[in-house]
Order: structure tokens, then C-alpha cells, then sequence
């Protein structure tokens, strides 16, 4: 019994020793949700689909993104993915126009105040961004139900995309809303719900032509705006502490 014993003590100081060699520092972070307001620029684009009688479609100035935000002392790095909402039209020749973009972005900032429930930081950060129209000829594709037929089918049913590359110079606010913690044998998790805003300004460095696959199109229509933006946040955070 002796012998078990030791070895069940001895197990377990190893265990501890291997946790506190892996967990040297405080974790910290955040899940989020973001509702952001940039406006976009569909000007030219209209232009061209009025053209080819497509009605106008809108700029899709509101973006859904889920992000991260992790925490190290006073810095703070936050990576998102984003959507607008999509914005469709259809024209009397039975042609549906639809339209959206995406984002994936990339944060770092410094926290300036040293409250435990509040933080102030400027940050910069990239953009990766694309924007979709996606043209569909229900006049041609419903006309056809056999699918080699279909292959072959003379319809001006296609998809465009157009990528986009920005720079990011804006600064974030978070009020914390702290949560009962969660106390283990070794750490306790201390829970919160930040809510907060982020402010800036978008630079659009690079706006490509739009494209079909890695084919691009001259005199296509130009999108490049920079803009300000406005986002609400809210989410999860968490704070594993030794």
C-alpha cells in the first residue's frame, strides 16, 4: 500500500510540475461578434449593369463578422471573417443580378488604460477583401432539363469577383461586464461580456479588375474606395489565471 501510494504522489507531483512548465503565463481572450458600417462604392457598376438592363444594385455598406481577440499584457491582436449581406436585382429579360463581398482582417493594438474592466487601445491592421456578382440567366438555364444539354447551353449565366487589399488605422473601446468566475484545482477562469465599439479609417491600397477564374477585364468597373468605418462588438471573453 506504501508502494501505491508513493507512486500515486509521485504521479501527481509530475503532473503538476508538467502543467506549470505548460502554463507559464495567463491566457486571455475573446470570442466576438461585430456588426460593421463602411461604405461601399457601386457606382460604376451600376452603371454597367443599367447597361445591359440590370437595375441598380446597393453597396452592401453593412458587414457581419465573427472574430478573436487574444490578450498579451497591453497588447491586443483581434482576426476576423466577414459578410455583407447579399443585395439582388432582377431585369425584364428575366435576368437576376446578386451581389456581396468578403473580408478577413488582422488587428494589433495597445491597450493605454490599466482598469481591469476597461480598455482603450489605437490599433492598425490589414484587409483581404472580395467582391462577388454572381449573374444568372433563368430565361436560358430553365429552358434546358437534360444536363448534358445544359453543358453546352448558350446562357450569360456567370460569376465575377474582384479582390481588394486595405489598410486599417482606427482605435477600439471595450467595457467589460464580469461573470462569476470558474475555479479549478489548478486555475480559475475568470468570464466576462465585452462590449464595445471600434472606430477608423479604411485605405484602399489595391483594388484588382474583376475577374472570371484568372482571367481579368479591362475598363472594368472600380470599385476602390476608402472609407471610414464604424463597428459594434460584442462577445465572450476569458481570462485563465493561475
Amino acid at each position: 500500500m506504501l508502494t501505491i501510494a508513493a507512486i500515486t504522489t509521485a504521479n501527481a507531483q509530475t503532473d503538476t510540475m508538467r502543467y506549470h512548465r505548460w502554463f507559464k503565463h495567463d491566457i486571455a481572450g475573446a470570442v466576438q461578434i461585430q456588426v460593421t458600417y463602411r461604405k461601399g462604392n457601386t457606382l460604376q457598376l451600376n452603371q454597367d449593369l443599367n447597361k445591359a438592363g440590370i437595375p441598380s444594385l446597393s453597396s452592401n455598406d453593412v458587414w457581419i463578422n465573427a472574430s478573436m481577440a487574444h490578450y498579451n499584457h497591453n497588447w491586443i491582436m483581434e482576426d476576423g471573417l466577414g459578410f455583407t449581406p447579399t443585395s439582388t436585382a432582377t431585369s425584364a429579360n428575366n435576368l437576376k443580378a446578386r451581389y456581396n463581398q468578403y473580408q478577413a482582417y488582422f488587428r494589433t493594438g495597445y491597450n493605454v488604460l490599466t482598469e481591469d474592466d476597461i480598455r482603450l487601445y489605437p490599433f492598425v491592421g490589414l484587409n483581404f477583401s472580395a467582391a462577388v456578382l454572381d449573374i444568372q440567366d433563368n430565361a436560358r438555364i430553365q429552358n434546358t432539363s437534360d444536363f448534358t444539354t445544359e453543358l453546352l447551353n448558350s446562357t450569360s449565366s456567370k460569376t465575377f469577383y474582384q479582390p481588394n487589399f486595405g489598410i486599417e488605422l482606427g482605435g477600439g473601446f471595450d467595457y467589460l461586464i464580469k461573470m462569476k468566475p470558474k475555479r479549478k484545482e489548478f486555475f480559475t477562469v475568470q468570464r466576462s461580456i465585452p462590449i464595445g465599439i471600434r472606430a477608423g479609417y479604411y485605405i484602399n491600397t489595391y483594388a484588382s479588375d474583376w475577374r472570371i477564374d484568372n482571367y481579368g477585364f479591362g475598363n472594368s468597373p472600380n470599385q476602390k474606395q476608402s472609407a471610414v468605418f464604424l463597428s459594434f462588438n460584442i462577445g465572450l471573453g476569458y481570462e485563465v489565471k493561475k
